[in-house]
């Protein structure tokens, strides 16, 4: 069953069929075809998907085409997402889904050394999380097993098992930006956090080295290299994935003209917002709205 958000074209919220008195739901599926609109559900979700190759996944402003076998995990309630038809062209596609809700592996429990990988993967997961055909073929297994389980206390600690193997691949990847997933990003480093929180605060300025390596206490060159180790990007390649993910939603969420929010998220051109947006997702902005909006049924 699904309802509908309040943007301004919107996007479905599923009601999933998980109970409040069971742990997780899961759906063991054959079909020949995808045909459900993107959507958003307040449960956590993973989804393996077999033998579909050129199926395109959507999640939130991250798209792209799968081989023949996918699985993402997706903790955050409001990601839009949505596996499409795309090029495939399979007749058995095999789909499994199982969702759960976050009370299942509270805070307390979650705060135990012993339970550190799965909630490292669960944070990273609130941007999406796909895991490499590696790490599919080890869990999957397990996964089927899950299928003959489904419940009883036995099925709750194989699912606990899985999660716990999936935390500890080293291979996965996350899909939708932070920023247009709205979530606030946390780095183990304090001056780090500092100088995200600035850049969250101050995106549509125009933001100065010489400011942050200020807030960090650091020359520029020494900072640059630090903020480089600590995240994995430059700082440049993180501002300018932080400006898109905000114009990737504001496309999605508002009725803004594209040049107007392009200066809202701190692009000094249009055609330099443009070759960005085109470079880091595939389409320019006007097609990244339309082709967003025709995923999403009106009623």
């Amino acid at each position: 069953m699904m309802t509908q958000d309040a943007l301004s074209v919107p996007v479905m919220r599923e009601i999933t069929p998980l109970s409040s008195s069971d742990c997780f739901y899961l759906a063991d599926r054959h079909k020949s075809s995808f045909d459900f609109p993107i959507h958003s559900h307040p449960e956590f979700e993973l989804n393996f998907i077999g033998n579909a190759a050129g199926v395109r996944r959507t999640v939130g402003d991250h798209s792209e085409t799968i081989g023949d076998y996918d699985l993402v995990l997706i903790a955050s309630p409001n990601l839009e997402h949505v596996w499409e038809q795309g090029e495939c062209v399979s007749k058995n596609i095999r789909e499994i889904t199982i969702q759960f809700t976050s009370d299942v592996l509270p805070e307390p429990l979650l705060s135990k050394s012993q339970f550190h990988s799965i909630r490292h993967m669960l944070d990273r997961a609130r941007c999406g999380l796909a895991f490499s055909q590696f790490t599919i073929m080890r869990v999957f297994g397990k996964i089927d097993e899950l299928t003959h389980q489904q419940r009883g206390f036995h099925a709750v600690l194989s699912f606990l098992e899985l999660l716990y193997d999936l935390s500890l691949a080293d291979d996965s990847r996350t899909l939708s930006s932070s920023s247009f997933a709205r979530i606030k990003t946390s780095n183990e480093s304090r001056r780090v956090n500092k100088v995200q929180h600035y850049i969250a605060s101050h995106y549509a300025e125009e933001v100065r080295l010489e400011t942050l390596a200020n807030l960090a206490g650091m020359t520029p060159v020494a900072f640059s290299r630090f903020f480089h180790q600590r995240t994995g990007r430059s700082l440049s390649e993180y501002i300018i994935e932080i400006r898109l993910g905000i114009a990737a939603r504001m496309l999605i969420d508002t009725t803004k003209m594209v040049a107007e929010i392009c200066y809202d998220c701190g692009f000094n051109t249009l055609s330099n917002f443009n070759r960005l947006f085109r470079k880091h997702k595939g389409c320019t902005p006007t097609a990244f709205r339309e082709n967003f909006n025709k995923k999403k049924i009106i009623i």
